[in-house]
Parts: C-alpha cells; structure tokens; sequence
C-alpha cells in the first residue's frame, strides 16, 4: 500500500469540506496512527461534516452520538437486558462497538460518560458489572468539542484529554473560501454529494499502518523527541520565560505520540525516513492539549501553542 491509495479519502473528504487542510491531514494522520482525535472549534465550521466524510470513506460501521448533559453511560457502553423466556440477562452492546465514533460535542456530557468513554480509548475495552468486552479491532473516536467559554461545556478530564492522540484546532475559513463554500452548497441542493465509488478496506487500512510503522527513524531523532516533551517538565532548564507558562508538562504518551505521527507524517508525504521538519509539524498537535498553563500565563494572554513555539525554538536539533 502507499500514500496514493488514501487519496480516494482525501478526495471525498475535499468534496464535502473546503479548505481546513490541517484538520484533513490530522484526520489522517491519527488514522494511519490508531490514535483518536479530538477536534475543536466554534460551531458551524465543518468539523462533524469532516468527520462524517472521512467514515463514509473507510469500510466499517460508523455511529455518530450527540453529547448532552442528561447523557448516561449506558447510552455508551450498552446494558444488560432480561430475557424472561431464558431467565437471564444479555448484554446489548452500546455505540462504542462501532469501528468508528462521532463523539459529537463531547464537552457537553457529565463527567460519568467521560469515565465510560475513558476506558474505550484507553484499553480498547468496556466493562459492564463483572464482565470486560473487548471493541473491534479498528476501533477510532473522532470526538468535536466546542470551545470551553461556550455555555453548557464542561472541561474534559486530563485523563481523558491524554488518551486523544491529537487536538487539531479549527479556525474559520478564509475569503476565498467561504465563497467556495458558498458554490458547494448550491451544488448541494441540486444534487446530493455522491458516495466513495469504493471505500477504504479495513485490510488495506491495517497494511498502511504496517507500512509506517517500518518508516526508519533515526535514533538520534528518539532523543530529540524525549527531549522535546521532558522540556515541557523542567522549562526551567531552557527558559525562564518558559518555566513562568508552564504549570505540569505531557506525560510519556506525548513522546510515543510524536513518535507514531512523526512516522505517519512522514509516509504520508512520500518521505523514506522521518526528519525533525515532521517532528515539529505535529508537536502542536500532540502537545497543545496535555499542557497545563500557569494562572500568570494566562493572564498574559499566553496559550498551549504560543508555548509549544518557544519549546520548538529552544529545543537543539541533533
């Protein structure tokens, strides 16, 4: 497989989102990755339309369940039914054991459902009484949360936060093109968007993540990556600056994350090995939402990513 057989999914993707090229690619990227993502951004700019596009385009069942606040856990990982005729209880497996999950608004649930929904991502597994079920094999959870000044959010867990492999952050389109969106959605209303003439097998899919996980990375590059996230724990070796913005750093996922997007990146582009220039265009990505900022950060107006850019520049390349 190599990085020509994803353009059939990029493709349908483009027919039904413009622009938002870094969201398509960290779709992507945390695809070929195994990883879930979560996706931010104020209502109205394509993020469900975005994911929609990408699970009509891969082979598997897809669900989209919309957060709210009355929003069980049950509504998740399923329940246990009596059967009167067997005298016994079956279980009636939830949304969770679809092969990919909308998890539409997630900020908007309490924090029991985030406790479900913790140990899906995590272990790839739900547990219900005394009995563990496993998920399906390609199991993603491709999660959209408005931003946390909105009425009616709640923040997510840092637990919960360092099991998505990625944040990507969506801004609002440019000039150009929400004109461009503008003749999609007339093209829309006289004709509906046509399905992926063939989607992406799941075999052909396990074959991609084969193939990046065999993209050579140079050792040094290892170093360079443990070194990136053990700066977010002692800024105060690199930077002052840096030491008064950051209150806790990004736990080992953070580097293993690096690592599997770096490689990801890397073949997507058509590259044979993984150089710094991937490491660096997916740090923001994989760092901006495990970041905890100090109270004086974010007085100042600082954020993750203001951060995360001193980080990079500070951080020798080998």
């Amino acid at each position: 497989m190599t990085p020509r057989d994803l353009e059939s999914v990029r493709e349908h993707i483009a027919s039904h989102v413009i622009g938002q090229r870094n969201l398509v690619d960290g779709m992507l990227v945390c695809l070929l990755s195994d990883g879930h993502l979560l996706v931010e951004g104020m209502p109205g700019l394509a993020k469900t339309t975005a994911v929609n596009a990408l699970a009509e385009a891969i082979e598997g069942d897809f669900h989209r369940i919309q957060f709210t606040p009355d929003l069980l856990p049950s509504d998740l990982v399923g329940t246990d039914i009596y059967r009167h005729e067997k005298a016994e209880f079956e279980f009636r497996p939830g949304p969770l054991f679809h092969n990919i999950l909308l998890a539409d608004e997630v900020n908007r649930a309490p924090a029991k459902v985030q406790a479900a929904l913790l140990e899906a991502m995590g272990e790839r597994q739900i547990t219900v009484g005394q009995k563990t079920y496993a998920l399906p094999k390609l199991f993603m959870v491709l999660a959209t949360q408005n931003p946390v000044e909105q009425e009616g959010t709640y923040h997510l867990p840092e637990a919960q936060l360092d099991r998505f492999l990625m944040q990507v952050v969506v801004d609002y389109p440019t000039h150009e093109e929400e004109l461009k969106i503008l003749d999609l959605d007339n093209d829309r209303q006289r004709q509906h968007p046509k399905p992926p003439a063939s989607p992406l097998p799941e075999a052909g899919l396990f074959a991609m993540r084969a193939a990046v996980a065999e993209l050579f990375v140079d050792p040094r590059l290892n170093r360079y990556m443990v070194d990136l996230v053990q700066a977010t724990r002692n800024p105060q070796a690199y930077d002052n600056e840096m030491a008064r913005w950051c209150r806790f750093g990004a736990s080992p996922r953070a580097t293993l994350a690096l690592a599997r997007c770096a490689r990801a990146l890397a073949w997507l582009n058509g590259d044979p090995f993984v150089s710094p220039e991937h490491i660096q265009e997916v740090a923001a990505d994989i760092l901006r939402h495990r970041l905890l900022l100090t109270f004086e950060a974010e007085a100042d107006g600082i954020t993750a990513d203001d951060l995360i850019r001193r980080l990079v520049s500070l951080v020798a390349i080998p």
